[in-house]
């Protein structure tokens, strides 16, 4: 997996840490650059922390299910990805917090939630043999970037971009799954 696919994922998996940053900024009803950056450092730091989990736990069985890796890989990010598309197209709003404070745990328990797609994708990495440590670096860092934005975004904009949001990280994962097939059938 090159550079350019490795960047798609990362924002892929990144969207939902992205629509859910955009409700934090909704909820402060002024912009914090402490608060901006906590949101940033809870969805950055989870979203590098659970791809490494899953390759940990992949990589242990890879050898024995390689020959079938990227169908697997396919599985996942589609799944995952028509999961992001799901959840944008129907109801799921967030509560907004009460008052103009972050709440450590809610953050935490949010921080957890919008990951664990990226754990999916640590095991697909595993099928990859994909280098982990520039991976979850660079994921942890695109993640970051993008939840700060989104508070910022969140805050300014209104909520009027995540359910674009969602949809679009969702196709990403999906085309990116669908083109890992076809790279290993030797159609691309």
């Amino acid at each position: 997996m090159g550079f350019v696919e490795l960047l798609l994922v990362s924002l892929g998996v990144s969207m939902d840490a992205f629509a859910v940053s955009l409700t934090k900024g909704l909820s402060m009803k002024k912009f914090s650059l402490k608060d901006a950056l906590m949101v940033a450092l809870f969805f950055g730091g989870f979203q590098a922390l659970m791809p490494l989990i899953g390759w940990m736990l992949a990589s242990r069985f890879s050898v024995y299910i390689n020959g079938v890796g990227h169908w697997i890989s396919f599985g996942l990010l589609s799944f995952i990805g028509g999961r992001m598309i799901y959840e944008a197209c129907g109801n799921r709003g967030c509560p907004p917090e009460a008052g103009d404070r972050l709440c450590v745990k809610s953050l935490f328990i949010l921080a957890v939630a919008t990951s664990l797609d990226a754990l999916a994708v640590g095991v697909s990495f595993a099928f990859l043999e994909v280098l982990i440590i520039p991976a979850v670096l660079l994921i942890g860092a695109v993640t970051g970037i993008i939840s700060f934005a989104g508070v910022r975004v969140g805050n300014a904009f209104g909520g009027k971009l995540e359910k674009k949001a969602g949809i679009a990280g969702g196709l990403v994962l999906i085309l990116i799954g669908l083109k890992i097939v076809l790279e290993n059938m030797d159609i691309i």
